[in-house]
């Protein structure tokens, strides 16, 4: 799929992208050119020492930011495929620097749709996240606005050969400012603190993201907005897993923050496809392809009226035990509970 093919990753540097360029090396090894675009030059530093070029000369190391249209279009002259990753992601930061997050998460995204109407790219598939579903924060709402505009890009490609699509997971373990490290950083004080202890969320590993993604990228027409079919947690159930011998602290929920995580809502239903190992939902508006044409190509059913699909109502969840176990496969491999 992606052999003889250039592809660009925007945070490439960031624990997807890093996770992704592993995954693209070891399954695809006579991929033209990867080009990791970032604006962090000590993480590409580092980067750069896993993968000298010497042995990785498909590697390229683009000193970029979204925000900058001139430099990603640069960037993007001969790409294939770009997977558009970068985000300001924290939701307290978003909420106190809401510009700053409107600029890389809304500009950025429209920076990376006109990068590659102009440079020819034929495939774009951008991340999202559970909190674009009924956004209640800055960073949801940002997120939101994103999708929308890679979804309705299929509309204004006119005769290119373009496919945009959309990747929403939940929460992946050990990702950077997620509740696992968190847990582990604090149980040596004996207490955990807990937001509320109704508390559930999605729950999704990093490789499982990335898998996601190859996946869009495989099958896309575009429009789509996946969201995999994956377990939740009880955030209780983490603490026990993770330190069944500290304290758990009720602290309230912070603000911004749901009870309960969302992916797809009723609302969401009528435009929903099941399409075996993920959901689809659909663009309310195409003029590219009718719904009749997505549920063909995916061999497809609708889903009913009343679907909801939220981290509270999930048909599977992880356990203690499965929570420990992921955690040493995943998160930390000398992991042990105390």
């Amino acid at each position: 799929m992606l052999n003889h093919k250039s592809v660009l990753i925007t945070g490439g540097t960031g624990s997807f992208g890093k996770k992704f360029v592993e995954t693209i090396l070891a399954r695809y090894p006579e991929v033209s050119r990867i080009v990791v675009y970032s604006r962090d030059e000590l993480k590409q530093y580092l980067m750069h020492q896993m993968y000298p070029a010497k042995e990785y000369p498909q590697l390229r190391f683009f000193i970029g930011d979204v925000r900058d249209g001139e430099r990603l279009k640069r960037a993007c002259e001969g790409i294939d495929v770009i997977i558009h990753a970068a985000a300001i992601k924290q939701v307290d930061t978003a909420e106190y620097n809401p510009d700053e997050c409107i600029k890389t998460n809304v500009d950025g995204a429209r920076n990376v749709i006109n990068a590659a109407l102009d440079c020819g790219v034929k495939e774009v598939v951008a991340l999202s996240t559970d909190k674009a579903c009924a956004p209640i924060n800055l960073y949801g709402a940002t997120k939101l606005v994103s999708d929308k505009l890679f979804v309705a890009a299929n509309n204004i490609k006119g005769k290119r050969d373009v496919r945009f699509s959309v990747v929403r997971y939940g929460n992946v373990m050990g990702s950077r400012g997620s509740v696992i490290p968190f847990f582990l950083s604090q149980r040596d004080k004996g207490v955990i603190p807990i937001t509320h202890a109704e508390m559930t969320r999605f729950n999704i590993s990093l490789q499982e993201g990335v898998d996601l993604v190859m996946y869009a990228i495989g099958h896309h027409i575009g429009g789509e907005i996946f969201v995999p079919k994956i377990p939740s947690y009880r955030i209780m159930d983490v603490a026990k897993a993770i330190a069944p011998n500290a304290r758990c602290e009720i602290v309230g929920i912070r603000p911004g923050e749901k009870l309960h995580e969302e992916m797809i809502t009723v609302t969401d239903a009528m435009h929903t496809i099941d399409i075996g190992p993920y959901y689809a939902i659909l663009p309310s508006v195409s003029y590219c392809h009718a719904k009749e044409d997505y549920t063909r190509h995916y061999d497809a059913k609708p889903v009913s009226e009343k679907f909801a699909y939220t981290s509270d109502n999930n048909t599977e969840w992880e356990t203690v035990e499965s929570l420990r176990e992921k955690i040493k496969k995943y998160v930390d491999p000398n992991f042990e509970a105390r």
